[in-house]
């Protein structure tokens, strides 16, 4: 079969590449849908951490199961699948912990080891979420929303408190949907307006806020004049995130979801004047995936108007440099024809 993968930054190539068998408790799967993000960009651009080259992208998924090993009950053939692209240890603290997403030896789909841009591929089987009723594009787009979820849990968000979204890529629309599923309508900051406007008119977000204004700190204030208790940072821009002691009320929690290649910096007086609690939050867990498509098969999430660009697997080598220049790109979906 043919493959695409990413040879070196700025470089793209098909390339032959063989059909595996699944293993004991692994599942072969065909892939329909690639959702493209932040780590395929920044990977593409040479700015991705973790990251060795060649590599075959792709780890929002959906997928059909083809063929399952031997000792594989929780699918069958025929299903329909999101993909947890996240490959355990099962065996270091964290692990143990009940946090695998942060496991010291993790292996991501895409990012790590070689990922979905390709026909097919066979993973570990208890790595497919089930549904009878998502679209292979409704699949894909679940592991965007399990980070945006994960973020939320781990900040402990509060029903009563008010919220601050930076940075209105898809993950930042994934968390303020996890934040409006437990009635928060969360405050949305950014400094590309049409992404906004998008904020606005498709997900029904009421306070957006150009954080390149100079008055931004002063809008993103009630009428006492308070700061969000919350804030979630999803740009991966480093003075975004090194500003969000600034944006934040005392006693307040920040937690970072984005990510970029280098040293952060805070200034440490307002930090410790504020008494700031600072979060990390990586990848999902199982659990995410299992809540969010119930929630999506309920209609409680709509994440189909995200999409606004179709590129087929086999086009993509000489059309993904454009992607990155689209300031109105919310989500590319990448659709892989049959051979």
């Amino acid at each position: 079969m043919r493959a695409v993968a990413l040879q070196e930054p700025g470089r793209f190539e098909t390339i032959d590449a063989a059909v595996p068998s699944p293993a004991a408790d692994e599942a072969l799967v065909r892939v329909h849908r690639i959702g493209v993000c932040g780590t395929d960009l920044h990977a593409f651009a040479g700015r991705q951490p973790f990251f060795e080259f060649p590599r075959i992208l792709g780890h929002e998924l959906g997928v059909e199961v083809v063929e399952v090993g031997e000792g594989v009950t929780n699918v069958a053939v025929g299903d329909r699948c999101a993909v947890e692209p996240y490959i355990e240890c099962n065996d270091c603290i964290a692990c143990r912990n009940g946090k695998p997403n942060c496991c010291d030896s993790l292996s991501v789909l895409g990012v790590h080891a070689d990922g979905g841009m390709r026909p097919y591929f066979a993973l570990p089987a208890r790595k497919l979420h089930r549904s009878t009723k998502l679209s292979f594009d409704q699949l894909a787009l679940v592991e965007t929303l399990a980070i945006g979820a994960h973020a939320v849990a781990r900040a402990d968000a509060r029903v009563d408190e008010r919220a601050l979204v930076v940075g209105a890529g898809p993950i930042g629309l994934a968390a303020m949907q996890s934040l409006i599923g437990l009635g928060i309508q969360p405050i949305v900051g950014d400094v590309n307006e049409q992404r906004l406007a998008f904020c606005r008119d498709s997900v029904g977000i009421r306070h957006t806020v150009d954080m390149s204004r100079d008055d931004a700190i002063e809008q993103l204030q009630d009428d006492r004049g308070e700061l969000p208790t919350l804030l979630i940072d999803a740009t991966g821009h480093p003075a975004s995130m090194k500003a969000s002691a600034d944006r934040v009320a005392h006693g307040g929690r920040v937690v970072f979801v984005g990510l970029f290649v280098g040293d952060l910096t805070v200034h440490d007086p307002t930090f410790h004047r504020k008494e700031l609690t600072l979060l990390a939050s990586r990848n999902a867990l199982a659990s995410d995936f299992t809540r969010l498509i119930e929630l999506i098969e309920a209609g409680k999430i709509d994440t189909m108007p995200w999409i606004n660009r179709r590129l087929s697997l086999w086009s993509l080598p000489g059309e993904f440099a454009d992607l990155g220049g689209q300031a109105d790109l919310v989500k590319a979906m990448v659709e892989v024809d049959a051979e």
